[in-house]
């Protein structure tokens, strides 16, 4: 059963989608509505509409929608009920009972149980007998009995239905642990850990709740390192290990280091602010993510070819989220677990230094660069200065072109100004690649090509485009429901997905019932709630008048008479050829 209606109106005043969103992100007032940077996609021109009239949102640059509902299941990562859940919990609204179908949400809810049950079991499993091995490993490592219990480490015991044996013995059965990825079902039909001699690293939110595990095996078996595959939960692209405990610290960058025993090991030497991603190269979300809580951060990886690699593909990323960064290169090809380490009492003051020296991204590219060529070459300083050329011609702030332009021309020894001309005109190109990529995507997008919500608009375009505004004008205008729906029956709207919003909005508002996004972000899924959002945005000021909307509508009803003839010409055409083939049964 749905929410009742009068749940959804009394969150609706309650849960403002202005104070909801300023929880996540800053913006500034544009006319009657707000504008920011997107949480949702990297930009540096704020595309981020909140429209408080109408309690949505929209985003120009990448197609984010929705209302209040929709904006926290997709910052959150959760599904409708969680998300209704959390806002009345924000607002003090107790739910309804028994008067809405949670079936994923409960399953969800059970996989945050299991989870929480496994890290218990293999934190015991440390301190018992058959992890005593583990416990070593651990304390080899230099790690802590605090330490230790703070990240919650545990071992998964040599045995296939250890964790499996004990969760059953907890309630849980076989589809919960196989959801939470704890097991899998073998050949013989039973379901086996999936974590079995590895020390364990749970893998926590930033709400606090156990989402996935990283198990590491302390052999040389491969994989090193086996994580979590997604689940109803978690994601890994969408998070990142430790930020639970980093957004807490007093620093204002994270530290970004490659794995989990470098992360641990920096937070025991006091570095708080240390994260890491979960086994996988850095994404897009992650540095949206970390761009949250801070505006600057260093990168910390390993100093060999992979994690040199690895940390120029995460300057590109967070340079696009806006994030400043630092490089922090670890002396001798060590990771920073191995650096504290070696140097002892003081590792943690010698860490501090390097942290302290880092220096940014540009300079680290533009050494990196000049570690390929030789300076005494003329042909190498050549290439040194085009590369470098190439690495300027990148960067939006002019005061950065030229300060590094004046370096490049001192080292080289070449004219400023020639350097200057390089990169002026490198930017150029990219910048005309960059309108020629806008101007396709804008063309796209005006020819509905790319529509997966609506994919009969390409095909029906000046239809879908009238209907979207008559629903539109709808939403602004309520009252004129009846008005609308003698002029333009549901039936005579042309494309399948805009008659679902029509009919679940005039249905709504014949029945005296809201018709707001939030009203109806229950019937449609979070992209098919992002396509009514950008309905309302795009239509905010065309949908003010009756006139306008009576233009509209004879657009729609003209094009369902153009429909028509159509098809009554496809009809005679197909009656003519099925006459003539009976003729021709007829003459054999």
């Amino acid at each position: 059963m749905p929410l009742p209606d009068s749940f959804i109106q009394e969150l609706k005043m309650r849960a403002d989608i202005v104070d909801v969103v300023s929880d996540y992100v800053h913006f500034n007032r544009s006319g009657r509505n707000l504008v920011c940077l997107c949480p949702f996609h990297s930009e540096k021109t704020p595309s981020f509409r909140i429209y408080p009239e109408t309690g949505s949102f929209y985003c120009f640059g990448c197609g984010a929608g929705g209302e209040v509902i929709t904006f926290i299941r997709k910052i959150e990562n959760l599904d409708y009920i969680e998300a209704v859940k959390l806002l009345a919990d924000r607002v003090g609204l107790p739910m309804p009972e028994n008067s809405y179908d949670d079936g994923i949400a409960k399953l969800r809810t059970r996989i945050f149980e299991a989870n929480r049950e496994a890290a218990r079991f293999f934190y015991a499993q440390l301190y018992s007998e058959v992890g005593k091995s583990a416990l070593n490993y651990l304390r080899n490592r230099g790690l802590s009995e605090h330490t230790i219990k703070h990240f919650g480490l545990g071992y998964s015991p040599n045995n296939r239905y250890a964790l499996v044996d004990y969760l059953k013995s907890k309630g849980f059965n076989d589809h919960e642990i196989v959801s939470a990825n704890l097991a899998y079902q073998n050949k013989n039909g039973k379901i086996s850990d999936r974590f079995y001699d590895r020390v364990m690293f749970p893998i926590i939110d930033l709400r606090g709740n156990v989402i996935a595990f990283g198990g590491r095996i302390m052999g040389d078996a491969k994989p090193k390192y086996l994580n979590t595959s997604d689940t109803l939960v978690f994601k890994k692209s969408d998070n990142i290990f430790s930020l639970n405990f980093a957004k807490n610290s007093d620093k204002k960058h994270l530290i970004l280091a490659e794995g989990y025993m470098d992360v641990i090991a920096l937070h025991q030497a006091g570095f708080t602010e240390a994260v890491a991603t979960l086994g996988t190269a850095l994404t897009s979300e992650q540095a949206m993510l970390m761009k949250r809580y801070v505006d600057e951060l260093v990168v910390c990886y390993d100093a060999d070819e992979a994690g040199q690699k690895a940390a120029q593909r995460a300057i590109g990323l967070l340079r696009q989220a806006g994030i400043n960064i630092k490089i922090l290169t670890v002396p001798d090809g060590k990771d920073p677990d191995e650096f504290i380490k070696k140097h002892g009492e003081n590792g943690a003051a010698r860490f501090k230094q390097l942290l302290e020296n880092s220096g940014n991204d540009v300079e680290y590219r533009l050494q990196k660069i000049k570690q390929t060529c030789d300076m005494n070459s003329p042909s190498d300083r050549v290439k040194y200065l085009t590369e470098a050329a190439k690495l300027l011609a990148t960067l939006d702030s002019k005061i950065e072109q030229e300060v590094y332009a004046l370096k490049l021309s001192e080292e080289v020894n070449v004219q400023k100004e020639i350097v200057i001309q390089q990169v002026n005109k490198l930017s150029r190109r990219k910048n005309n690649e960059y309108q020629k990529r806008q101007f396709r995507e804008i063309q796209d997008n005006m020819s509905a090509r790319s529509d997966k919500i609506n994919p009969q608009k390409s095909g029906k375009l000046r239809a879908a485009k009238a209907e979207e505004a008559i629903i539109a004008y709808l939403v602004y205008n309520p009252d004129m429901v009846r008005i609308i729906t003698e002029m333009l029956p549901p039936e005579k709207i042309i494309t399948d997905f805009n008659r679902r919003v029509y009919v679940c909005i005039t249905t709504r508002l014949l029945n005296g019932l809201g018709a707001m996004p939030i009203d109806i972000a229950s019937e449609f899924s979070p992209d098919e709630n992002a396509s009514i959002a950008a309905m309302l945005a795009i239509y905010q000021r065309e949908a003010a008048t009756i006139e306008a909307a009576e233009e509209y509508i004879k657009t729609i009803l003209s094009e369902n008479d153009k429909l028509n003839m159509s098809n009554n010409e496809k009809t005679k055409q197909e009656d003519i050829l099925e006459y003539m083939k009976k003729l021709k049964e007829i003459k054999k």
